[in-house]
């Protein structure tokens, strides 16, 4: 059996102690940031149909169900739901792959980009403040540690 020393104790329970300090001030921060940005969104959207609209309009491509689904973490019924939603909205068209009839693909249309627009609009100002707020060097600053963070949760998936 292996004996752990002192130090070793000590800096176990340093870094158990910062990495529960960094989650909770991410976790913190992400219901905060969905509470505002939803707050701002026109009315009838919600944020995982921004979220989906926003992904579909930078991407400019078609993309499966099943492609959104793991882009967003989520199961593929989730995603159908909100697919679902999109498009009866008018955001989005689905129509079948034609290589597979089984599968489909996504697509945002006008009116989709047009809402999306719509909400980014209505976002922006909330983003822009709270960046102005913190300091434009110290969120450049901190961009690459998020970055990396996403990064590795996402390989240990």
């Amino acid at each position: 059996m292996t004996e752990i020393s002192a130090a070793q104790k000590c800096m176990s329970s340093q870094t158990d102690s910062l990495a529960v300090a960094l989650f909770s001030e991410i976790l913190t921060v992400d219901q905060l940031a969905r509470n505002n940005v939803a707050k701002a969104l026109p009315r009838g959207m919600v944020l995982s149909h921004f979220s989906v609209l926003n992904h579909l309009a930078r991407t400019q491509s078609e993309r499966s169900p099943a492609q959104l689904a793991r882009t967003f973490h989520l199961t593929r019924g989730a995603m159908t739901n909100t697919l679902r939603k999109l498009e009866t909205s008018g955001y989005i068209h689905i129509r079948p792959d034609w290589d597979d009839a089984r599968r489909k693909m996504v697509t945002i249309s006008p009116a989709g980009r047009s809402a999306r627009d719509a909400a980014l609009a209505a976002i922006a100002p909330i983003i822009a403040d709270a960046v102005d707020q913190i300091g434009v060097d110290k969120v450049r600053a901190i961009l690459p540690v998020l970055r990396d963070l996403r990064i590795q949760l996402s390989e240990s998936e």
